[in-house]
């Protein structure tokens, strides 16, 4: 199996949420204090729709672009939360509320923020 790069996923997976009018899109760098990721996405959607859309829009794209498929996710139909776990990568996208409460930008604040954007 190929060594994947998973900033660039990272970042695909960003421009993506952004494109899908996703809000607040952030990717942080965890590697150097968790095993469970590189990197993980986060943004903000505001309905359930947006959320689905979001996420079965990074799954095609790194399925059919990219030939990867998730390792695991959680959340397809929640009003609050869905989660894409790529091995190297995991994307998540919350609600407004579900994102102020869980906060994981605080819990990982000591994580780097990568530029991704133009």
């Amino acid at each position: 199996m190929a060594k994947r790069n998973f900033l660039q996923l990272a970042k695909i997976a960003a421009q993506i949420a952004e494109d899908k009018k996703g809000i607040d899109v952030v990717v942080l760098s965890v590697k150097r204090f968790t095993i469970i990721a590189d990197y993980f996405v986060i943004a903000t959607a505001e309905s359930t729709p947006q959320i689905n859309a979001i996420i079965e829009t990074i799954r095609k794209t790194f399925r059919e672009k990219e030939g990867i498929s998730a390792v695991h996710s959680e959340g397809k139909y929640s009003p609050f939360w869905a989660v894409i776990d790529y091995g190297g990568v995991v994307i998540h996208v919350m609600s407004p509320h579900a994102r102020s409460v869980y906060a994981l930008e605080k819990i990982w604040h000591v994580a780097r923020k990568i530029k991704w954007g133009k």
